[in-house]
């Protein structure tokens, strides 16, 4: 099998895992626990928690001590055994200890696959820019299957979803260890105090501009929360609604989620041309609006006539979420050392994924609460979804007027070689 097809199968069963239950487990939660929601919003913020300190821990180990396919495999097999337990808790206090710690094992399985397939694809002389993207799409397509095969056998309500995300994790942490060598690059020179800790990839915010893009990577994190928690709530509500609830949007609402996943595989695939084309700087803008779109489409939508924002909403999400996310990676690839290349992909998850996560869902949270819950307890989703756009939107000005970045097309070109 040619290295390209081997990580195509790597990124098809890591976003395969995380797809089994993420956008279902709040029916096996309400409907088959009939547990109250309160304890429910702290499920999602066990990704933000546990991608605070484990993608960088992560990071430092693959680059001081141990090959990085090798810690992707201990962890996806960990995963696995706590996977299979969830069905075992019968208290939603516990639940959250449980998720908490199937977080910690698999956040960091994330970025630690972005190290490995950018190691084998530059061992093989293969320039990642171009390559790469087509191979993680299949990272999307293995989501949205494995959202497919849950919400069509009727999984949504039962514990089989969380056999299978453990079944799949088995087998991909066996596999892990059949992938190409990633040998720890810190390895082996005289150390400072800092590297011997290995937080030697904090360095890269000594740089300004480095500094700025971390920042604003948190930013749009939060971003990427907010849609999370909210879009299936968002469409869920209609059903209160008589002349809605009776809509396919209504019943079947992560199905018509899952068309954001659908757009991510179609915009990956064009990430190398606007990178090289456009640079960093403006397809990160270019993902900043479309994030003002997501939300300001979702304020004006609806089921019925106004299903057209929804799916709009939807398509756009893979400009949002790719233009950042898999471009950002790729950027702190190029501007990143060897010796600190699981580091500084763990220290972009941190950022993105665990303090913009946490923050996003936390302050969200209190602001919804605050300003946009009616008397009878229902939300306002229009005034909603309207803030989160109007964040955005600040978010984008902003990035425009403090990231200083000239974009050569050359170092896009030569990155893998």
């Amino acid at each position: 099998m040619s290295i390209k097809n081997r990580l195509i199968l790597m990124n098809f069963l890591q976003f395969f895992i995380w797809g089994s239950w993420l956008l279902t487990i709040g029916a096996y939660w309400f409907q088959t626990k009939q547990w109250s929601g309160t304890e429910f919003g702290a499920i999602f913020s066990t990704m933000g928690i546990a991608s605070l300190f484990m993608p960088a821990i992560a990071g430092i180990i693959a680059d001081r001590w141990l090959n990085a396919e090798k810690l992707y495999g201990i962890f996806h097999i960990i995963a696995a055994g706590i996977l299979f337990c969830v069905p075992l808790v019968n208290d939603p206090s516990t639940m959250f200890w449980v998720m908490l710690i199937n977080m910690i094992f698999y956040m960091p399985t994330i970025s630690l696959s972005i190290t490995v397939a950018y190691s084998s694809l530059k061992k093989s002389n293969l320039d990642i820019i171009k390559e790469y993207p087509p191979i993680r799409v299949w990272g999307t397509v293995g989501f949205i299957v494995a959202l497919w095969i849950v919400s069509l056998l009727h999984f949504e309500t039962s514990s089989t979803q969380f056999y299978l995300a453990s079944g799949a994790s088995l087998f991909l942490g066996i596999y892990a260890f059949t992938l190409p060598k990633c040998l720890p690059m810190g390895k082996g020179h005289k150390k400072s105090f800092i590297e011997a800790l290995g937080l030697n990839a904090f360095k890269l915010f000594k740089s300004s501009k480095m500094a700025i893009f971390f920042i604003f990577a948190m930013l749009l994190g939060a971003s990427l929360q907010l849609t999370n928690a909210y879009g299936d709530t968002f469409l869920h509500d209609f059903a209160k609604v008589d002349a809605y609830k009776d809509l396919i949007a209504v019943k079947f609402p992560a199905i018509i989620m899952s068309i954001s996943q659908i757009s991510e595989t179609l915009f990956i695939l064009a990430i190398p041309f606007f990178l090289r084309k456009f640079g960093i700087k403006k397809v990160m803008i270019f993902s900043m609006i479309a994030w003002v779109l997501r939300f300001g489409l979702f304020a004006y939508g609806n089921p019925a006539e106004g299903l057209w924002m929804i799916i709009a909403s939807c398509i756009i999400y893979g400009m949002a979420f790719d233009f950042f996310n898999i471009s950002g990676s790729l950027f702190v690839e190029t501007q990143s050392d060897p010796s600190i290349r699981a580091s500084s992909q763990g220290l972009f998850m941190m950022m993105t994924n665990g303090f913009g996560a946490f923050l996003g869902s936390r302050i969200s949270g209190i602001v919804i609460d605050k300003f946009y819950k009616l008397a009878d307890g229902s939300f306002d989703w229009k005034g909603i979804w309207l803030a989160f756009a109007g964040y955005s939107l600040i978010v984008a000005i902003l990035f425009t007027i403090l990231f200083k970045h000239k974009h050569d097309p050359k170092d896009m070109v030569t990155v893998g070689h």
